[in-house]
């Protein structure tokens, strides 16, 4: 031992983990088993005195367990850590303090250990004392601090727990050290629960003394996070011993917990009779009701506690108490299958078909549960065994749904009917088709139940089975005289449905059963055609051996591969090119699957279309090879595979455009270097001589323009027109391009047949930087166009004073000013008139759209008129076989190509949704457009206008039924306005402006909607006017057509008239007319009711005044099985009286006081018939600004 003590000096010792480890495990266990000598000599040596075991225990834990003091107090003299934890957070004194080593305890304390620190889960060195009844370290800890009232995580406290555990000396100590009475909680509540009356009465003897408890009532009545009070706790144990003593301290017998759960409720819940008894005798309330509605008796009916329901009903309880939702006792009793609560409830008179608000019987709520033996009693005491639900669902089709065989054997014993319907026209048969319950489907087989009964939809049994992917209900029905090739409303076959899902088996066990292979839909899709939109190629594969048509086109021409291209089905595309498909098959508007492929960027079916001889020339209607629609979308890999494949990049359209001049309109650059590199034509000319460098122009693409002239595209090329690229990019105001343009030497004062420079062209349209552009890089200002006119005398022409202002100073000649009234034509470049392939995801539309809509009708059919003064008289001189007047008039037409015309325009459409009250899906959609006018006066104002347009909800089907429903159409300018009363088939004005003492109003001053400011700086006016008429029983006589009463003047006007203004007085500077007609038709409708709607002029109508003329007709655009409807508006108005120079005094002239008119767009909605009565409120509203 020497020798090795000696070495162990002389050499450095090396430990092992494991050794260490062992040396850890014999330190804590000495101290375990209190063996102080080893403790010693284990710490003489190097191992820590705060190590543990892997749950966290370490030497000074294991002797306070135990109860080794001497270790102990060893452990803490060398410095053993007091607050070190286990895993669980438990120190030495929780766990000498669970131990009830009071010694132990003391020493800890004395060596400042924590007597409020929590454990996990909450625990206190005094909760668990007080768990454990050690009422003497109980006492030890509450005089040295311990907090009683800190709780653990479910909120017990140490009182709690020893009233749980039953410490009751405990219980006293901890009560004693509670003078304020704030740890009571919920020690109350648990002596209620054991029903402890002395543990209760301790807790409740000085709550006189306390002002706290007497808070809520006192303690007797305060509840737990829970929210319950004692009395409840006693109500759910029926604890009627401490109950009574509850009630002589003043508990709240009616005191409402959360929900508004009363005791009663809570001992009729858990049928403690003796304790129902006992709260009736303390005046609890019998029809109190929760939160959700229940009373005491739908408690006790449903948890099928026949003595409490019968003691409920003979003191008074209401058997026809109604829940929320509608649901009475007799419907809880069904629900619970209690049979006897149903007969007590029946016995006392209940109702045997009362309804919830989804009008369900008991007898629904007994099916649903598939309780028998309440069903059975319902329906010998004789309910309905037809009532239908809110949806038209039986009983029966609930026992179907929810496969109560033994119910559904029942209610056709009792007489149901098996071909009840719903709404949406289900038989029972349909529901167990659809929910694949094969013995219900047979048992109503077996009682003649007809497989082919269609739905409202035309689907039957074997449509809804094949939906649901119920194969053996497919064999079944089959088997038992169903239609195998049923047609449903867009007549699809239920191969049509198992197709489109994908279900091989289905689509094999219905060709079996002699399904045509090739039916088509509505839409002429055969199966073929769905498997090959959904990419299920097995199902191809089925249907093509079985000879289906690959060549079958649908309504919009497309065959099963089109259909595979545009969706990108790979595998199907494959199968059908193998079964013979031609890669070359044209479509509507002669596209073939490449050119659909191309459209939608789907590369891997390109190629495989390429690989198996599909022509990378062919052309569609228009002309348009797959490059063409390549270049056109930006689908970079794609052409790079036609060119590849031997595409012509020169290939022309049926107007001459190549793919480089649709690359080049939209700026692919990719594309544009592409083409270019493979040796298209930089200047290869449309048939309307537009080059690829045009286009580049009027869409301001720069970049390609770059690339453009880096393969020696022409700048100065010009079209039939005569137009160069800098002429296209002057008209669309493209700066950048002109700047591009001119220092690449283009022109800058070449001229069109017409005679107009870039500069003629800038003016015309009021671009103010481009015409200083062209300034600065020496543009003629005295260029006259073949009708005499410079750039300037066009800009005051169109009143485009910047223009104006710039061009006056350089100007030396006088160009030739038309006369005011002839109509002066915007003169514009060619533009492309092409059209595209649609992005419509279905075929429903036209396979091709025009280019470039606008908001609207295309722009060559836009025109902005302009009426003009003479003094004090307004030329309009309408003619009534004409809506446009073909007099005196001043006005500008914007040709086609003109999209960058003074008006700008813009569209935007936005859904929602919502669900009103009636559960049923409605929509609103907003469409809005702002637009701006420049002004046609060198001096003149601006004109700014903005819309909106609304539709709102549909008719519930109880305003249907009621026929009182009004709707309302409204037009509304904002600002001060007054409102007409519903339910008035008549039709006010009401508006206000403002301009000094000379403005007049167009109605007479007494009219009781007229308003007037006053702003000597300003005109402006606002303008509400609503119209309304009922649909329904009330609806007027469509015998006679519809009149409204203009109540300003009491004339009555019918369709084609309008609303105007009063006639003009001479001391009247201005005008305003309204113009609002419309025309009247009846609809179908489903009921004995007469229906009204309406239908106004179509999009961008001008209606001008036509008062007094009763027989004006207007054309009806009103659809036998549609209903549209749309607005038109024309407001008009002069300048008022200038209050400065630079206003235009009345009577100067035509030329100087012409004004500007708005002829407002329209707007359509439509709806189908199928969804009842439509309520439709449109507002078209505006606001209109004369600026200086």
């Amino acid at each position: 031992m020497v020798a090795a003590a000696g070495a162990g000096q002389t050499a450095k010792l090396v430990l092992t983990r494991s050794q260490m480890s062992d040396g850890n495990a014999g330190f804590l266990r000495a101290a375990r088993d209190g063996n102080l000598d080893e403790v010693l000599d284990y710490l003489k040596g190097s191992t820590d005195i705060n190590t543990s075991n892997p749950n966290g225990l370490n030497a000074l834990h294991l002797a306070s367990k135990e109860g080794h003091t001497n270790i102990v107090t060893e452990l803490l003299s060398r410095g053993a850590n007091v607050e070190a934890a286990t895993k669980k957070g438990n120190t030495a004194l929780h766990i000498a303090s669970l131990a009830g080593h009071l010694d132990i305890v003391n020493n800890l304390v004395e060596h400042k250990a924590q007597v409020n620190l929590q454990a996990q889960a909450g625990f206190t060195p005094l909760y668990m004392a007080s768990q454990e009844g050690h009422s003497e370290v109980v006492k030890y800890l509450l005089a040295n601090g311990a907090n009683q009232g800190l709780s653990t995580e479910d909120g017990f406290t140490p009182l709690a727990v020893a009233l749980q555990q039953g410490h009751d000396k405990v219980v006293s100590v901890l009560l004693e050290h509670d003078a304020k009475g704030k740890v009571r909680l919920p020690a109350l509540h648990i002596a209620a629960k054991k029903d402890d009356v002395k543990s209760a009465a301790l807790l409740l003897q000085n709550e006189q003394n306390s002002v706290e408890m007497q808070t809520k009532g006192g303690l007797v009545n305060d509840t737990t996070k829970s929210g319950f009070t004692p009395l409840h706790i006693a109500s759910h144990y029926g604890n009627t011993n401490v109950a009574n003593l509850l009630i002589q301290r003043n508990a709240d017998v009616n005191f409402r917990a959360k929900n508004n759960i009363t005791p009663l409720h809570v001992g009729s819940r858990w049928g403690k009779l003796n304790m129902v008894n006992l709260l009736l005798d303390s005046n609890a309330t019998i029809n109190e009701k929760t939160g959700d509605g229940l009373t005491p008796l739908h408690c006790a009916a449903r948890s099928g506690h026949d003595s409490v329901v019968d003691t409920l009903l003979e003191r008074g309880a209401p058997h026809s108490a109604k829940t929320k939702n509608g649901l009475t006792p007799l419907h809880m009793a069904a629900q619970g299958d209690h049979e006897d609560c149903a007969r007590l409830l029946l016995y006392h008179k209940a109702s045997l078909n009362e309804v919830t608000v989804d009008y369900l019987t008991p007898l629904h709520v007994a099916a649903h549960c598939g309780n028998v033996k309440t069903a059975k009693l319902l329906l010998d005491r004789k309910c309905e065994p037809n009532a239908e639900a809110l949806n038209g669902f039986t009983p029966l089709h609930i026992a179907c749904k929810k496969n109560r065989i033994k119910v559904v054997e029942l209610l056709l014993k009792y007489g149901a009917s098996i071909e009840s319907k719903t709404e949406s026209g289900l038989t029972p048969l349909h529901v167990a088709s659809f929910m694949g319950h094969m013995n219900i489907v047979i048992y109503l087989i077996q009682h003649n139940a007809n497989p082919n009964t269609a739905t409202v939809r035309g689907e039957t049994s074997l449509h809804l089975a094949a939906r649901a992917n119920q194969s053996d209900i497919i064999r079944i029905l089959l088997r038992n005289g169903a239609t195998v090739d049923a047609k449903a409303r867009e007549q699809q076959t239920p191969l049509h449905i198992a197709a489109r899902l994908g279900n091989v088996d289905n689509v094999v066990l219905l060709l079996q059963h002699g399904a045509a292979v090739d039916a088509t839909t509505k839409d002429k899709y055969t199966p073929l055609h769905i498997a090959a939109k959904e990419g299920h190629d097995e199902v191809a594969q089925v249907l093509l051996e079985h000879e289906a048509q690959h060549d079958i086109t649908t309504k919009k021409g497309f065959t099963p591969l089109h259909i595979a291209a545009k969706y990108g089905q790979m595998k199907v595309a494959r199968l059908l090119l193998q079964k013979g498909a031609n890669p070359d098959i044209q479509g509507k508007n002669g596209l073939t699957p490449l050119h659909v492929a191309t459209h939608y960027n789907h590369a891997n079916v390109a190629q495989l279309l390429l690989e198996n001889k599909a022509s990378p020339h062919a052309t569609a209607k228009n002309g348009y090879t797959p490059l063409h629609i390549a270049a056109k979308k930006n689908q970079m890999d794609i052409a790079t595979m036609l060119l590849e494949y031997g595409a012509r990049p020169n290939a022309e359209s049926k107007n001459g455009f190549t793919p480089l001049h649709l690359a080049a309109q939209e700026g692919h650059t990719d594309i544009v270097s592409l083409l270019l590199e493979r040796q298209a034509n930089v200047n290869a000319k449309a048939h309307n001589g537009l080059t690829p460098m045009h286009l580049a122009a009027q869409e301001d693409k720069v970049p390609v323009a770059e690339i453009l002239v880096k393969f020696q595209s022409e700048t100065d090329t010009s079209t039939k027109a005569g137009y160069t690229p800098l002429h296209t990019a002057c008209h669309f105001g493209q700066v950048n391009m002109v700047r591009f343009l001119l220092e690449h030497q283009a022109s800058v004062n070449a001229t069109t047949k017409v005679g107009y420079t870039p500069l003629h062209q800038a003016a015309q349209q009021g671009h103010v930087q481009v015409v200083s552009t062209l300034l600065k890089n020496q543009a003629s200002p005295n260029a006259v166009t073949n009708n005499g006119q410079t750039p300037l005398a066009i800009a005051q022409r169109l009143g485009y004073i910047s223009v104006v202002e710039i061009l006056k100073p350089v100007t030396e000649v006088q160009g030739i000013a038309p006369a005011t009234e002839d109509k002066y034509k915007v003169v514009s470049p060619e533009t492309m008139q092409e059209a595209f392939i649609s992005d419509s995801e279905d075929e429903g539309a036209d396979d091709f759209l025009p280019q470039s809509p606008i908001f609207g009708k295309p722009i060559s059919e836009q025109h902005v008129y302009v009426p003009y003064y003479e003094g004090q008289k307004m030329h309009k001189n309408y003619k009534r076989d004409s809506l446009l007047s073909q007099s005196r008039e001043d006005s500008i037409s914007i040709g086609r190509g003109g999209s960058a015309s003074p008006l700008d325009t813009s569209f935007d459409k936005d859904v929602q949704r919502r669900h009103a009250q009636d559960l049923r899906t409605r929509q609103i959609s907003q469409i809005g457009a702002s637009m701006r006018y420049p002004s046609y006066l060198e001096n003149g104002p601006d004109y700014e206008a903005e819309m909106r347009y609304h539709h709102g909800d549909t008719l519930s089907p109880k305003d249907k039924a009621d026929g009182s429903k009004s709707r309302n159409d409204s037009v509304f300018y904002p600002g001060d306005y007054s409102t007409l009363g519903s339910n008035q088939d008549s039709l006010e004005v009401s508006r206000d402006f403002s301009r000094g003492d000379s403005t007049g109003d167009m109605f007479e001053d007494d009219d009781p909607y007229s308003k007037k400011r006053r702003d000597p700086d300003l005109f402006t006016e606002d303008l509400y006017a609503r119209q309304s008429f009922r649909y329904g029983k009330n609806a007027p006589q469509l015998a006679s057509p519809a009149r409204w009463q203009d109540s300003r003047s009491g004339d009555r006007w019918g369709p084609g008239q309008a609303i105007s203004s009063t006639p003009l007085q001479k001391s009247t500077p201005m005008r305003q007319d309204f113009v609002y007609q419309g025309q009247f038709s009846s609809t179908p409708s489903t009921t004995d009711q007469d229906s009204l709607s309406a239908g106004f002029p179509p999009d961008d109508s001008l209606f001008l005044p036509a008062a007094d003329d009763d027989d004006e007709k207007i054309k009806d655009y009103m659809d036998a099985q549609i209903t549209s409807q749309s607005f038109s508006a024309m407001y008009s108005a002069a300048p008022p009286v200038p209050s400065s120079s630079n206003r235009l005094p009345v009577g100067s002239g035509a030329e100087a006081n012409r004004f500007s008119s708005y002829s407002g767009s329209s707007f359509s909605t439509s709806f189908d018939p199928d969804n009842v009565p439509v309520d439709r409120s449109p507002v078209y509203s505006g606001k209109l600004k004369w600026k200086r």
